[in-house]
């Protein structure tokens, strides 16, 4: 816990010291919805955004790390099940062919 507190600290210290003007453009509902956020947490719009893209940045992948190689080695007879499937909508559409360009 006190590593994390520490890590927090050190993070306020580097985005109050190098701070950079940015401009964002934010949909007019959303911004409203931020300025209400920021007003019941009693803290400005842009510590609220700068929070929240923290959050973002540091929250991680919640994806497991075996997740996309999982995918790509799929099953035995899964490629030929859909290579069948695809041949059934194929020959199930009764539009026209597309047009060679």
């Amino acid at each position: 816990m006190k590593r994390a507190l520490a890590l927090c600290v050190q993070v306020e210290r580097v985005y109050s010291k190098y701070t950079m003007p940015t401009s964002v453009h934010i949909p007019k509902p959303l911004l409203d919805a931020v300025d209400r956020r920021a007003r019941a947490l009693k803290i400005s719009r842009n510590r609220l955004i700068v929070q929240a893209l923290e959050r973002e940045i540091t929250a991680g992948s919640n994806w497991s790390p075996d997740f996309f190689v999982r995918l790509e080695s799929a099953e035995a007879g899964v490629k030929d099940a859909a290579d069948e499937m695809l041949k059934a909508i194929e020959g199930q559409r009764r539009s026209k062919n597309p047009v060679r360009l």
